[in-house]
């Protein structure tokens, strides 16, 4: 699956990810660590809107499931 941002770094092995309110967790892939890292962190920073979009999009076209449980 293609990532929505070229220039992510993305890591090698699966990563256990909390949702920073509820608590509760899941498995991420690389691939979608990477997508998530990038959502959170350019929230934090209020920048990057039009990509932070994109990449929620992809989130949840990719991973519904784990959308509804980290950022939903």
């Amino acid at each position: 699956m293609e990532l929505p941002l070229a220039d992510l770094l993305v890591g090698t092995e699966n990563e256990v990810v909390a949702n920073p309110f509820s608590g509760d967790s899941v498995e991420l892939t690389p691939d979608a660590v990477a997508v998530y890292d990038f959502i959170m962190g350019s929230e934090r920073l209020g920048s990057l809107v039009e990509e932070r979009r994109t990449c929620i999009d992809w989130f949840i076209e990719n991973y519904p499931k784990e959308y509804m449980v980290l950022l939903d």
